[in-house]
């Protein structure tokens, strides 16, 4: 019989409610280094449905906003710690969260610029960047995704922490690199830096077309890509690992989220929820054995359907999906 490590994943969020009633998130966390998690949102425990099932955690999507909240509230009751939110436009820019953390609502701080219904008293000026950072412990930095690429840095003898959006436009306009200079202007060193990669679309999966792929790998040599589909494309996690070396952050210090990845896909490989997820979404088979055996690759959000993924739903004729949220916090 197969033995799962409890840490893997987070159980006994699985077909829970907390205290209010409200459905917990089932996340996977990673142990980034002492004092240091990195946890990954799955489609799985909210109160989201449609298009946005289960656990939709964006905000500008048109999912329901009270479906919206109460995911947001029942995850930042689970994480212990309030979420820090930023409005992502495809940037390479990096904000200071110790100068801008406000707490304006129920889960945290939200500084998206979503309509999402927060009154006069708790809205705020929305901040656009696609990386933040701070000094903060108890703070849990929040990355929305949906195939572009989280990446989740740490200096854990500085007490600095960032957490940064990767999609192809921010990785050409240096997001990574705007990030760790950041980290090191409050304190921190690239050389003990340390950082994961979360979940995104694979090199595989992601057909661009000639153009971009040609131009990307020219910016960054060894990403381009034939896909599955016959076409061309780009590999935007080699294009963050040659960006991190860049950066001055060690190879050696790159701690594989894959591994937990994977053993929580095969522990959710006959959930009940997801299952209905898959029965019901249209975006691949409909069983979900059928679906889990496609996984090539559990950390790519196409394939994989724990996660949201903007590339899967355009495939099966959708308008819409949800957003992951991909989470570093210091305790």
């Amino acid at each position: 019989m197969t033995q799962y490590d409890d840490a893997i994943l987070d159980s006994t969020a699985i077909s829970s409610t907390d205290k209010a009633g409200r459905p917990i998130p089932v996340t996977i966390p990673i142990a980034l280094a002492p004092g240091i998690t990195v946890t990954y949102t799955t489609r799985l425990g909210g109160l989201s449905a449609g298009e946005w099932g289960n656990c939709n955690l964006g905000g500008k999507s048109g999912d329901s906003p009270e479906a919206v909240m109460s995911n947001r509230v029942a995850l930042a009751e689970a994480l212990d710690a309030p979420l820090s939110l930023i409005g992502q436009v495809h940037s390479g820019i990096a904000v200071d969260m110790d100068e801008a953390f406000v707490r304006n609502a129920p889960y945290g701080c939200d500084l998206s610029g979503a309509d999402f219904g927060l009154d006069s008293a708790q809205a705020s000026g929305a901040i656009e960047a696609d990386a933040q950072v701070t000094s903060r412990a108890g703070v849990a930095l929040g990355m929305f995704a949906a195939d572009c690429l989280p990446v989740l840095l740490a200096d854990p003898e500085a007490g600095i922490i960032g957490a940064a959006h990767c999609g192809r436009k921010g990785l050409q306009q240096g997001v990574i690199g705007a990030t760790v200079e950041l980290m090191e202007s409050k304190g921190a060193r690239p050389e003990r830096i340390v950082a994961t990669l979360g979940p995104c679309i694979c090199g595989d999966c992601y057909e661009t077309g000639d153009e971009i792929a040609d131009e990307f790998d020219a910016q960054f040599p060894g990403s381009f890509a034939l896909t599955r589909f016959g076409g061309t494309g780009i590999d935007i996690a080699a294009a963050a690992l040659s960006e991190l070396a860049q950066a001055g952050v060690a190879r050696d210090n790159i701690i594989e989220s894959r591994p937990r990845v994977s053993a929580a896909t095969q522990y959710l490989s006959e959930d009940a929820e997801l299952g209905g997820l898959c029965a019901h979404d249209g975006e691949g088979a409909a069983d979900l054995s059928e679906r889990i055996a496609a996984v090539r690759h559990s950390m790519c959000t196409l394939e994989n359907p724990l996660w949201y993924s903007h590339r899967r739903a355009a495939l099966a004729g959708k308008a819409h999906e949800g957003r992951m949220l991909a989470i570093i916090q210091r305790r």
